[in-house]
């Protein structure tokens, strides 16, 4: 049996929506898969052939901690059933994956590490943690048991198996990368377009939050009449953001959060994808724009090059460089043919390498 634990599975955030497209996704021939998780979010989704078993979970840490502790005594109980018994855990978040017995073999799936989280991975600091130092250095701590404990590690890219290197992790890892379901997300065409840019994501530093308000503005002196969309939430980031952004509120639209269900739609009514984020494991959100036929504009940075091919489904420009983001996004504005010639570039290379449906069985063999 594989029991995969996560304790926010039905989010909206990035780990989230990778596991419902994995779970929904799965070949007819799987082994039997339990689903372990919270019921923080109400909402359940049914995959076929697999068991969710859900347990009260919150963010709050005294509650984590139980959630882990009951999670441990439902897997020794399994593991009593099934010596062969094996466990997926995914991090971030760390809390739970401290609590798994040793006696389990446990694949860790890593979407992102202290390393990268940081901002320690490039030579030069893009953004700066909003841990404190006694933070950085537990979470660290953290991470590194975890992994000193794991079997073997799945990690999404080349650059995650660097950060896994350079986090001191000497154990076998398997790249598969994140996946994107087509039929989820397929152009519509008869949409109507009512932005002209569209970035997702969640007001993070490592995101490019603090970039993203400079280039919309840029964005806007450009070209006045420009519409921009904005989905995504978060804290302090978000109000900073929104806050500065408010005397150009006739040309931007934040939306906030959204159900997985409704993001092909804000893809669709959108002409160009544009992401000003400094670190992901494998940017979901540039897989669904891919998907959806629309050319991305990003950062040149080592997670976006093995996706966004610059001059074939999008452009890559030098990071921070924000007049010739600008520059790009306008280029690709006023030239709609080939802005459609790129879409559907980006489609084709999304049904090649990074469908679900091939993904899931290559992700179930590096479990297995």
């Amino acid at each position: 049996m594989l029991v995969i634990v996560y304790p926010e599975c039905f989010a909206i955030q990035g780990i989230a929506r990778y596991l419902d497209a994995f779970l929904a996704n799965l070949p007819l021939d799987h082994p039997p898969v339990l689903l372990i998780t919270g019921d923080e979010h109400p909402v359940t989704h049914r995959y076929a052939g697999v068991d969710i078993w859900r347990r009260p979970f919150s963010r709050n840490r005294l509650t984590q901690l139980i959630w882990g502790l009951r999670v441990r005594r439902k897997l020794l109980h399994l593991w009593r059933q099934d010596r062969d018994l094996r466990v997926n855990l995914h991090i971030p978040p760390l809390l739970p994956g401290l609590l798994l017995p040793r006696a389990v073999v446990t694949v860790v799936t890593v979407h992102t590490t202290c390393v990268g989280l940081t901002g320690r991975f490039y030579a030069w600091r893009y953004y700066r943690s909003d841990w404190s130092t006694p933070a950085r250095v537990v979470r660290t701590l953290m991470e590194s048991l975890i992994l000193r404990r794991a079997t073997r590690a799945v990690a999404l890219t080349e650059q995650g198996r660097e950060e896994l290197a350079l986090s001191g992790y000497g154990g076998t890892v398997k790249v598969v990368p994140n996946g994107v379901d087509p039929q989820s997300f397929s152009p519509a065409p008869a949409e109507s377009k009512d932005w002209d840019v569209l970035f997702i994501g969640r007001f993070e530093r490592r995101k490019g939050s603090r970039a993203l308000v400079p280039m919309c503005k840029r964005l806007i002196a450009a070209r006045a009449a420009v519409r921009i969309g904005i989905v995504g939430g978060g804290g302090r980031e978000y109000l900073r953001a929104r806050q500065a952004l408010a005397r150009d509120c006739e040309n931007i639209h934040f939306i906030g959060d959204v159900p997985l269900a409704d993001a092909p739609r804000y893809y669709a009514r959108s002409r160009v994808y544009v992401s000003t984020s400094f670190y992901e494991g494998l940017p979901g959100t540039c897989l669904e724009a891919m998907a959806m036929g629309m050319p991305v504009v990003a950062w040149n940075l080592d997670f976006y090059r093995g996706l966004v091919s610059d001059g074939v489904t999008g452009y890559l420009v030098p990071a921070n460089d924000l007049e010739l983001m600008c520059s790009r996004v306008i280029e690709l504005l006023d030239d709609p043919a080939m802005a459609a010639s790129m879409g559907s570039n980006g489609r084709t290379a999304v049904l090649s390498g990074y469908d679900w449906r091939v993904i899931s069985r290559r992700l179930l063999a590096a479990l297995e």
